[in-house]
């Protein structure tokens, strides 16, 4: 096998393996879990408060 066909199969490999994830990232099963994921820097957590700065700010 010459360098050229192994080059050539695996960059066929790459291109499948490629749309088989940009098909897996916009199938409508995954897009609930995506919404989620996306809206998770805007979720309030009130299980824990803002830490407490002292008047003399980071110093003691």
């Amino acid at each position: 096998m010459s360098f050229g066909l192994i080059h050539g199969l695996l960059t066929i490999l790459l291109v499948i393996l490629f749309g088989g994830i940009v098909w897996w990232a916009f199938s409508s099963r995954q897009k609930e879990r995506f919404d989620e994921a996306a809206n998770l820097p805007f979720a309030e957590d009130d299980d824990q408060s803002a830490p407490k700065r002292s008047q003399k700010g980071d110093k003691q």
